[in-house]
């Protein structure tokens, strides 16, 4: 059995087709245990990181950061007995031709290690595992085409030859290409683009394309100068328009920004056209006084026991809404065409707005847990969220769910229903208001909700009894908790 494993992109959950490789956490040559974290990648519904399979030495990186690699395809080579000396292929004898064989471009651009050298072993140019000279990480032939993210001012695919497959490498030492003018980060034809990963994500918010840029840092890697620079209006061609036109009016490409819509951002796209174009939708407003409940809270805090846990007004709406669906169960319920499946249980989402775009994980099971329970699994999800470390299973199998456009400051929405769900409630922001309150206009705390919902499985009846509940329980928690449980 071969001591190379190549380790394939799994499917992170539920049907996922590609992911894009944010950066590798390993590099060839390290020693790597089982089930250490080698890559971070993005998918549709969350960045990940994956483990290790098995423990070794990492011989190659088949695709660089920044890749879209569909699922099942082989995205790094381990040697599983890095002590076992030299790979040999089973038949030859020879250094085994298992692993990846280099493009013509990347033999080109390795340089010959030093005699007495300080180049470390797996470093490229230096000598690897078995007597070999490393080669650039990432080149070699792959099984199938890798989608790349389109990047400003790159040529069509069709435009570039891709070179032709070079031998299999030969224990000779590979002479060193001659000077070329630097294209990228490394200052190496087709070499690897030395950048930090906020480097990187500037450029991309920027629109830079790092294989253009020549590199100011050390060892020739890029730094944010050279990405602002390139950004810089003017920076890719000379002046040309005369110093008293510059007040003219100007439009072009050269000041647009082309954002790639992959990832989260692109499956929220998908799902919400679908929803909003599937599910007849309809939308209905209630304004509530929640001066008790924000005193409620402010007790709640006080108590001894409570004083560990984050306590916000979204813990109370929370409750409400589940309390409201034990009276209205066929609002957490799903359209299957020709039934409706109602569930016994509330799998609660959170919408939360992260850099990548917005994701609803969800609390599952929540109708069972208690409230402080219910306090302790919101500030989780929502902190989960917030560093990007949301897993697809954590997003999966919502029933209901809640958008707090409060936060930014926002009255309240007509949301769109996640798909296959029934019902998703907009809480907006809390604010002083006169409000007329045992016949005398006072300064009251005062909120409003929306609920949009499907009108297939919910009428105007039984969404109007639903969101009076809710309002019900925010005007006065603690009477709401008595007279309902």
């Amino acid at each position: 059995m071969s001591r190379i494993k190549e380790f394939n992109l799994p499917d992170l959950g539920e049907g996922l087709t590609e992911g894009e490789i944010l950066s590798w956490l390993v590099k060839v040559g390290d020693t790597i245990e089982l089930n250490q974290p080698i890559v971070e990648v993005e998918t549709a519904k969350a960045a990940v990181e994956i483990p290790a399979k098995w423990a070794g030495q990492v011989q190659a990186i088949f695709h660089p950061e920044g890749t879209t690699v569909e699922v099942g395809t082989p995205i790094i080579a381990i040697d599983t007995d890095p002590g076992a000396g030299p790979v040999e292929s089973s038949t030859t004898g020879t250094p085994s031709a298992h692993l990846p064989t280099p493009s013509a471009a990347s033999l080109a651009a390795v340089e010959v290690a030093p005699a007495e050298g300080a180049v470390e072993p797996g470093l490229i140019g230096g000598p690897a595992p078995g007597g070999r000279t490393a080669v650039l990480v990432g080149y070699g032939p792959r099984t199938t085409a890798a989608k790349r993210r389109p990047r400003k001012g790159s040529a069509p695919a069709s435009a570039t030859a891709a070179p032709p497959a070079a031998p299999a490498p030969v224990p000779v030492p590979v002479q060193a290409a001659p000077a070329s003018p630097a294209v990228n980060g490394n200052g190496r034809v087709g070499g690897p683009i030395l950048a930090k990963p906020p480097v990187r994500k500037l450029a991309k918010d920027l629109g830079v394309d790092l294989v253009t840029l020549t590199g100011s840092g050390p060892l020739g890697s890029i730094t944010r100068e050279d990405v602002q620079r390139a950004a810089a209006p003017g920076a890719a061609e000379p002046l040309t328009v005369a110093a008293s036109a510059t007040s003219a009016a100007s439009f072009g490409t050269d000041r647009e920004q082309r954002i790639p819509v992959k990832g989260v951002r692109k499956l929220t796209a998908e799902n919400m056209s679908r929803s909003a174009f599937t599910a007849p939708h309809v939308t209905e407003f209630l304004t509530v006084d929640v001066t008790r409940a924000m005193k409620a809270l402010d007790r709640l805090r006080e108590r001894r026991e409570w004083r560990d846990v984050r306590v916000s007004p979204l813990l109370l709406v929370a409750k409400a809404v589940l309390l409201a669906v034990r009276r209205h169960p066929m609002v957490n319920s799903t359209w299957a065409g020709d039934e409706i499946v109602v569930k016994e249980y509330v799998n609660l989402g959170i919408a939360a707005a992260t850099e990548r775009g917005l994701i609803v994980p969800n609390v599952k099971d929540a109708g069972r847990l208690t409230l402080r329970e219910l306090a302790e699994a919101l500030t989780g999800l929502v902190q989960t969220a917030k560093t990007g470390k949301t897993s697809p299973a954590d997003m999966a199998g919502g029933t209901l769910t809640i958008t707090n456009v409060g936060v930014f400051g926002v009255d309240t929405g007509t949301p769109i229903l996640p798909p296959g769900e029934s019902a998703i409630l907009a809480f907006g922001a809390v604010r002083e208001m006169p409000w007329v309150h045992k016949g005398k206009v006072k300064p009251r705390l005062v909120t409003t909700l929306g609920l949009s919902f499907d009108h297939r499985i919910i009428d105007g009846e039984l969404g109007s009894k639903f969101l009076r509940d809710v309002g019900d329980f925010l005007t006065d928690p603690e009477a709401a908790l008595l007279g309902w449980t």
